[in-house]
């Protein structure tokens, strides 16, 4: 597996998760967040070799960000992501009724990414269909968690299986970016049943053939 330096936007749960894996396989984190104290704050809790930092230094970038922020995220970090794997891990939802995304018809928030970063900058969409909760613990009842990933680019999507691979997660290649709607839908599904199967944001979809 290839260790890399990953660039963490967002010190939220998602955040928190993601750098937690990150950090289990080996790999160099950064965050950067709107409020530094909160990247500094994560950066100490996730322990030695995790920093904070106002530049995007990662080769792999996650977006732990809602979807309402990205845009100004990338304008934000424009130069920095320029050339790197950008993962988009967002659910686009309307969370005042959890029954629908929010992105223009016929698209996603992997497509709309994509559209924003510079030219030459591999998007995948990654992470979604994962909660911050399992993540953190890195499985649920004993099982591993399942990484399902959507991109354009066979390069892109191999470094991020390597991380998801280096977390102790078992990555699954779902196909072309385009696929980040069903992705953002499988989302929408399970964040919408969290009150009936009473999970807590505890749960994971796994696939078996």
């Amino acid at each position: 597996m290839l260790l890399v330096r990953i660039t963490i936007i967002g010190a939220g749960n998602m955040g928190r998760g993601i750098g937690t894996r990150a950090v289990a396989g080996g790999n160099e984190v950064e965050f950067v967040d709107r409020n530094p104290e909160d990247a500094q704050d994560l950066a100490d809790e996730l322990g030695a070799g995790v920093t904070a930092s106002h530049a995007v230094n990662g080769e792999i970038v996650v977006l732990a960000l809602p979807y309402e922020q990205i845009a100004a995220a990338i304008e934000e970090h424009k130069d920095g992501l320029r050339g790197k794997v950008v993962i988009d891990i967002t659910n686009p939802l309307d969370w005042s009724s959890l029954d629908r995304v929010v992105t223009p018809e016929g698209s996603s928030s992997g497509e709309e990414t994509a559209r924003l970063v510079p030219g030459g900058t591999a998007v995948v969409k990654a992470f979604n269909t994962t909660f911050a909760r399992t993540l953190v613990s890195g499985e649920v009842a004993g099982e591993t968690l399942e990484v399902l990933m959507a991109g354009d680019s066979a390069e892109a999507k191999s470094k991020v299986a390597s991380l998801v691979e280096s977390g102790g997660m078992r990555p699954i290649d779902v196909g072309p970016l385009e696929r980040s709607r069903m992705l953002e839908q499988v989302g929408l599904f399970h964040i919408a049943i969290q009150e009936q199967i009473g999970s807590g944001f505890g749960s994971a979809l796994k696939l078996h053939w």
